[in-house]
């Protein structure tokens, strides 16, 4: 367990003295525990509950919580660039070339933060946890008089903007017809370690009347330019999979759909290639890329100083960045939760070896701010990383993970997901 350090983010402010040096369990777990029982949840699942909520609060500053607004906004904006999707989808697989009229649900914008402020380490664009943190903030309370007035998010209004959210994917998609059922599709669904996320998914939508099935895509069937599951007809797909081009022969009959335009299906390939293939942070954090591509002053001035540096890792500057390993982050251009991702000064020669035979990006490493907590009453600090929910460009949601390690997990004692609030 390490001891509190020296702030490293927005010094002496008020989000920064809570973090340090606010104890409090800010979470009510039996107020929890109830609303999660008032899902029908089977009692399997609400014991997974346990490790995935810390029992404490995150707090940002209004300074940061501005920075994180303009990052979205300019990033959003350089993306639906014209020529930066040429250069993007040049490289693509061929199913991300078909033109989507949907914007793509719970885009996750993950950052640390450090003295300059936020800093984007990375989009994905199937981030999970957006239902749960909805349902955590049902159960907060207020901590430390220097909180002032603890905001008041209230779970329904974030769950009530989540329907809406799918619902105007349809729209967009087809109109006027009605949405009659959605299924969430992952591999192997009850196995995932947020399945219970995809059960409050499930009884959300339904209260709302939409039928929903969780769903392994091996179980669908495409039949007269229609998916099936079973006997019923599937409208809308909220997309799960890490296969994020549809090529492994167990997504074919999705693969089928989306192609033939039988199916909503959010987020998608061309969703994925545009904002969550690591290769595109190397663009947007190049000045001379960004110019080209036609981006404002603003936002490459916003840009520049929001997202670290990154490179493609290629034979010819691959000396260079061995040599610069231990300021570096590298992971794999098409990576996704932290998997083959490495830490600079922790590789060895074999696996640096492994790193220039895969497909890697090199990026500048900006530590995690830190969460002072309370585990078994003795003070300690955890690792955090902040995610942004992000639905057409605006942020729907803030949430923190809390761990220890060289990546984010739900093993730390005292760790998991954490509400966050702007300290004024």
């Amino acid at each position: 367990m390490s001891e509190i350090k020296t702030c490293n983010t927005d010094c002496g402010s008020a989000a920064d003295i809570l973090n340090r040096a606010c104890f409090c369990k800010t979470l009510k777990r039996d107020q929890l525990l109830a609303s999660l029982q008032a899902q029908s949840l089977p009692a399997e699942v609400l014991q997974h509950f346990e490790q995935l909520f810390s029992n404490t609060a995150v707090f940002i500053s209004p300074t940061q919580w501005q920075q994180l607004q303009l990052l979205v906004h300019a990033v959003t904006r350089v993306t639906a660039l014209s020529n930066y999707q040429h250069r993007v989808l040049a490289q693509a697989p061929a199913i991300a070339q078909q033109v989507s009229p949907i914007s793509g649900v719970f885009m996750g914008f993950d950052v640390h933060l450090n003295e300059s402020g936020p800093q984007l380490i990375e989009i994905n664009t199937n981030a999970g946890g957006g239902f749960l943190n909805a349902i955590l903030l049902s159960a907060q309370t207020a901590c430390c008089n220097a909180a002032g007035d603890f905001p008041q998010l209230l779970q329904p209004q974030v769950e009530a903007e989540f329907i809406a959210m799918f619902k105007r994917e349809w729209q967009m998609a087809r109109g006027d017809q009605t949405l009659r059922c959605i299924a969430l599709i992952d591999e192997n669904p009850s196995q995932q370690f947020l399945y219970p996320e995809f059960l409050l998914a499930q009884s959300l939508f339904e209260r709302a009347g939409i039928k929903t099935l969780i769903v392994d895509p091996q179980e669908l069937s495409f039949v007269d330019n229609t998916l099936f599951y079973q006997q019923q007809v599937i409208d809308l797909v909220y997309n799960r999979l890490t296969d994020f081009s549809l090529a492994q022969p167990s997504n074919f009959a999705l693969r089928c759909a989306y192609e033939n335009n039988a199916i909503v299906l959010t987020p998608n390939p061309r969703h994925h290639a545009l904002y969550a293939d690591k290769r595109n942070l190397v663009l947007l954090s190049n000045e001379k890329n960004l110019s080209e591509f036609g981006a404002s002053n603003e936002d490459i001035k916003t840009l520049l100083a929001g997202i670290p540096h990154t490179q493609i890792v290629r034979a010819d500057n691959a000396e260079h960045l061995w040599q610069e390993r231990k300021h570096l982050f590298f992971k794999p251009a098409t990576g996704y939760g932290s998997k083959a991702a490495y830490r600079g000064d922790k590789i060895t020669k074999r696996v640096w070896d492994e790193i220039l035979q895969g497909d890697y990006v090199a990026q500048q490493q900006v530590p995690p701010s830190e969460r002072g907590i309370l585990v078994d009453e003795q003070e300690i600090a955890l690792k955090m990383d902040i995610r942004a929910y992000v639905y057409a460009g605006e942020i729907q949601l803030l949430a923190a993970r809390l761990y220890q390690g060289q990546t984010t997990n739900f093993r730390t004692n005292g760790g998991g997901f954490a509400p966050v609030f702007v300290a004024e």
